[in-house]
């Protein structure tokens, strides 16, 4: 299983994210808005508002979701960087989601079901969406 990270314009990353997963290349893509990017691109330094996606792929799928990505992408030369997922330390149910999920047809309606998310503890009072979190 990898990760995918890639950066596209704004405008472009939720039709990019919805190919990926309706041609069953990846089984989910996270759109991080509001990136901004600092870059020489030809000699020219450039700054740039993207949308950051995070693809989750199988093993199996990368080759064909790099091709099919690099294809659909709007830039002349797009990032698709490849980070490998830990799938021993993972959690099981959903590495085994990502492998099934990324399988499904073209044509699709419905995407499969998400795995379930286990009811909160009601010990534990929510978090502060506000809070800031510790730097490791």
């Amino acid at each position: 299983m990898h990760l995918v990270l890639c950066n596209c314009p704004p405008e472009a990353a939720e039709a990019l994210a919805e190919a990926m997963v309706r041609a069953g290349l990846a089984a989910c893509v996270n759109l991080l808005p509001g990136v901004r990017s600092i870059y020489v691109w030809q000699g020219a330094l450039c700054r740039d508002a993207e949308t950051t996606l995070l693809l989750k792929v199988p093993a199996d799928r990368l080759a064909a979701l790099r091709e099919a990505l690099v294809a659909a992408h709007p830039y002349d030369c797009p990032e698709v960087l490849v980070l490998p997922v830990d799938v021993a330390a993972s959690h099981a149910p959903y590495v085994d989601w990502v492998r099934a999920a990324s399988g499904i047809a073209e044509d699709a309606e419905t995407p499969p079901a998400a795995p379930e998310t286990p009811p909160a503890d009601p010990e534990t009072p929510p978090a502060d969406p506000d809070a800031e979190l510790p730097i490791t």
